[in-house]
């Protein structure tokens, strides 16, 4: 066997156990001097080190920071859910003493919105559970069907946004009580934009697109929310316009978090990364020991986890087990240097044929 077929196929599906890496792409901070020798045999100093303080590359282990970021997302889900709970609950009250239409809408509409929750909650739940022999890479899928569910909700709220602002343009409401109205639209503003950062920070921790659509979900209405606000207090010093055309700029506002959070879900649906994390493996390949050229490397994401398969370039006299040694401390180091990946695939290629199409000649000559 050549050094071609040495490592085809090598997916240990290591998971390191780092949880310092934040998802977006920023420098670990860890040093890592693992130099595996020739011959598929490792220097007696990174044996030991293995011994005393061994890394955990296990499926178990692997499964275990899967799910425990499920569960971090699952988490913050359900605090955001409250928190928006209490603000609805707030400002139900001072609408219906106040009589203020716009309020009750906003009112409504946290708490409509709130409800993006469940079905990313349901996401969650069913990312956790292992592939099957229909769904061999897993349900982490699930994740992107949600956030496409939330950005129809997000589209939804900047409609009846802009319908109720032309509406109250069209027909000017008396409102009473601007005091209170102001300060439930304050507490309204507040409580989405607090539960929007802890969404968006956790989303971003672990990876997950959906949840950080959700997070920018709750800021719109948030800003729906200082839309009553500043319509509030120009009604207060007679202009009864000032709360439809405010409505109306906010609705803009909606429309734009709108396009972010559906080119986010697009985006991953389409298996698109960050280019810094593609330069990312290309650098960590270049600086494995005995690699000595790199091909194409392929990076997707699977609900917050990601895969990678990468090629690499083996001098040509290279055994099956030195170059399954040299695809191994590749596959080792990229688990350390690229935040988030699960798995990696690492197919050693004798120097010079990486990146060609090693089937080309076989279906061209099928063809004849």
């Amino acid at each position: 066997m050549s050094a071609t077929d040495a490592a085809h196929g090598h997916d240990d599906a290591h998971d390191h156990g780092h949880h310092d890496h934040d998802g977006e792409g920023h420098e670990h901070d860890h040093e890592h001097g693992h130099e595996h020798g020739g011959g598929g045999r490792e220097p007696l100093a990174h044996r030991l080190t293995h011994l005393l303080k061994p890394h955990s590359h296990d499926a178990a282990d692997k499964v275990d920071s899967a799910m425990e970021a499920s569960r971090e997302g699952t988490r913050a889900l359900w605090i955001g859910l409250a928190g928006l709970g209490i603000t609805a609950v707030i400002q139900a009250v001072v609408a219906v003493v106040s009589g203020s239409v716009a309020l009750l809408g906003d009112t409504l509409h946290n708490v409509a919105d709130a409800l993006t929750a469940v079905p990313l909650g349901i996401a969650f739940v069913i990312g956790r559970r292992p592939p099957t022999r229909r769904y061999t890479y897993g349900y982490g899928r699930a994740e992107d069907l949600a956030g496409i569910v939330i950005v129809l909700f997000i589209a939804g709220s900047s409609v009846l946004a802009g319908y109720a602002a032309i509406e109250r343009l069209l027909h000017p409401r008396t409102v009473g009580y601007l005091w209170a109205v102001a300060i439930a639209a304050a507490v309204g503003f507040a409580g989405n934009e607090i539960v929007a950062r802890y969404r968006i920070s956790v989303g971003r921790r672990i990876g997950s697109a959906a949840l950080v659509a959700d997070g920018l979900h709750a800021r719109t209405d948030g800003f729906t929310s200082l839309a009553v606000l500043l319509g509030a207090g120009g009604v207060a010093i007679g202009w009864r316009w000032a709360d439809p055309v405010v409505g109306l700029g906010i609705t803009v506002a909606i429309a734009v978090v709108l396009a972010d959070a559906a080119r986010q879900v697009y985006r991953r649906l389409m298996d698109a990364v960050d280019p810094a994390l593609v330069d990312r493996v290309e650098e960590t390949l270049r600086g494995t020991p005995g690699v000595l050229d790199i091909g194409p490397a392929r990076l997707r994401w699977i609900g917050h986890q990601l895969r990678a398969e990468c090629e690499i370039a083996v001098v040509e006299t290279a055994t099956v087990i030195e170059a399954h040694a040299v695809a191994h401390d590749a596959e080792h180091r990229l688990m350390h240097a690229v935040p988030r990946l699960t798995s990696a695939i690492v197919h050693a290629e004798p120097v010079g044929t990486v990146g060609r199409d090693q089937h080309a000649h076989t279906l061209a000559h099928g063809e004849r």
